[in-house]
């Protein structure tokens, strides 16, 4: 197995720790303060690795109301996945999470203008069918948390669509830290009326979460460095085995034999559809909870 595979493995699974770090945190705190303390701590990987760009070159944009517009969009995907993860079973989370290359691929045929293959339309259609196994509307509850994280799929296409545009002309260091200091001002402000003070066991969550982001980001980032974009980015969708496997083990949620069947469509669909990608990938690792696609 290709060594970048392999640390694509261990990135993917670090997110996943993270995330469900997240869910033990429950609804004890509001999520623009789960966001403000994780975020923050999210940073301390990267600072600790050696760029190529300087931190106070982040403000020179090519493309400034993009830029702005993608913090922004970041930042509510980001809050819309806190609160999905807190409120519903781990695994639906991943699943309808899942359904962003859908929204992608249909926003960038609108706005980018690009052309995608009617086999690529069935399989994302597939998928989409996958997520309704999941979380069967009209046959079961569907509840806010489910409905958070279907916005969250619309915010986090738009991230993505702006980054593809963007990505080429911008510094890394624009696009990470802008995002992060969004992130620190709006999530400052908005948790300040329900603001509960961490305790010191809170805090240690937090500062792993932001840690496991943080580390997990930088793994993909060498598995990239060393193995193909086509062999990594199917690799993303072991996170929703380590979600099943959190799930029972820890949050006893232990999803039927409908929903392990529509998981399955979706992985399915997924490798496939990437697969059959005649395109280079363009791979953009994820930067903590800022989903960002290929």
């Amino acid at each position: 197995m290709p060594v970048g595979v392999i640390l694509a493995f261990l990135g993917y699974a670090a997110f996943s720790i993270g995330d469900a770090l997240i869910k033990a945190t429950g609804s004890s705190m509001s999520v623009f303060e789960i966001a403000f303390f994780t975020t923050s701590f999210s940073i301390i990987p990267t600072m600790l690795t050696k760029r190529d760009e300087r931190w106070r070159d982040m403000y020179k944009l090519q493309h400034p109301w993009l830029v702005h517009l993608r913090c922004v969009t970041a930042i509510s995907s980001t809050a819309l996945v806190m609160y999905a993860f807190t409120h519903v079973a781990f695994a639906d989370v991943y699943a309808i999470g899942f359904l962003t290359p859908v929204m992608v691929t249909a926003l960038s045929v609108l706005v980018l203008k690009e052309q995608v293959a009617l086999q690529r339309w069935l399989l994302l259609l597939v998928s989409f069918l996958g997520v309704v196994l999941v979380i069967r509307p009209g046959l079961r509850a569907v509840e806010p948390g489910h409905v958070a994280i279907m916005i969250s799929v619309f915010f986090a296409a738009i991230t993505t669509i702006i980054l593809r545009h963007v990505a080429a002309r911008e510094r890394r260091v624009s696009l990470v830290g802008l995002q992060v200091i969004y992130s620190a001002v709006i999530n400052g402000v908005l948790m300040l009326p329900g603001f509960v003070m961490p305790t010191p066991m809170q805090l240690l969550i937090f500062l792993a979460i932001g840690l496991t982001g943080g580390a997990g980001g930088l793994l993909i980032i060498a598995a990239a460095k060393r193995t193909p974009a086509n062999l990594i980015a199917p690799v993303q969708y072991s996170q929703l085995i380590w979600a099943i496997v959190f799930g029972a083990a820890f949050f006893g949620e232990y999803p039927d034999w409908i929903a392990i069947v529509g998981m399955a469509v979706v992985v399915g669909s997924g490798l496939l559809n990437v697969l059959s990608e005649r395109r280079p990938i363009r791979w953009k690792p994820r930067v903590f909870f800022f989903r960002i696609g290929e």
